[in-house]
Formats: structure tokens, sequence, C-alpha cells
């Protein structure tokens, strides 16, 4: 017997509805963000993902040199995708090993200090 499949029914975008389509386009965008960050701060990135409000997902990327930043997906099911196409390390925990990894400057320490080191007051 022939194979009488053709290329565009083998792809998964192929295949999916309008709204699987348009979680694919963000997962994918999500995905270049992560490997951007990761290019622009050492070549790696390694990253957490948490719950954060109404169904929406933090992903925390740490990179090889120590900077950090954050990226919201609506879903943990959509950042977990992403992480996965951009081939991101994921931990459990922002604890230990991987939170000592963080490289916090004079911002960060002055904001989380508040008023008693000349940080930004919180009104």
């Amino acid at each position: 017997m022939a194979d009488t499949t053709t290329q565009a029914e083998e792809t998964p975008a192929a295949a999916a509805g309008p709204a699987d389509r348009k979680a694919l386009r963000l997962e994918r965008r999500l995905a270049r963000h992560v490997r951007a960050f990761a290019k622009s701060h050492g070549g790696t990135a390694e990253g957490q993902l948490a719950h954060i409000a109404r169904g929406t997902t933090r992903i925390a990327l740490v990179g090889a040199n120590g900077e950090w930043g954050v990226l919201v997906a609506p879903s943990m099911e959509t950042a977990r995708k992403a992480a996965e196409i951009a081939g991101l390390t994921l931990h459990d925990e922002f604890d230990g090993e991987f939170a000592a990894k963080v490289r916090t400057g004079p911002y960060e320490w002055t904001r989380m200090a508040g008023l008693q080191l000349g940080g930004p007051a919180n009104n």
C-alpha cells in the first residue's frame, strides 16, 4: 500500500484548530524570548516555573552570567511547552544552588532594604 499522507497532515499546526495554532505561536514566541535571554546572558539559562495568579505562570530565568529576568505565560502548560521548545533546564524550586546563581545589583539591594538604605519609598 502506498502512503497517502501529505506533509501538511503530518505537522501539528496543520491538524490543529485556530485555538491550538494560537497557543503554538505563543509557545514558540516565549521560547524565542527564552533563547534570546540565554544568548545575551552567557549562552545558557536555567529557569523555574511558578503559578502567580488567575492561571498565569511566571518563568523565572537565570543566565550563565547571573543576570535574571522574568516572563509571564497564560498557563502552566504553555510555560512548560515553551521551556521545552527552548531547551531550558527547569528547577522545581527557586532555592539552594539555583538561587545562589542570581547576581543582584545596587538597585535590588536598595529596593529590598527600602528606606533603611535610601531606597525608593513604598507608598
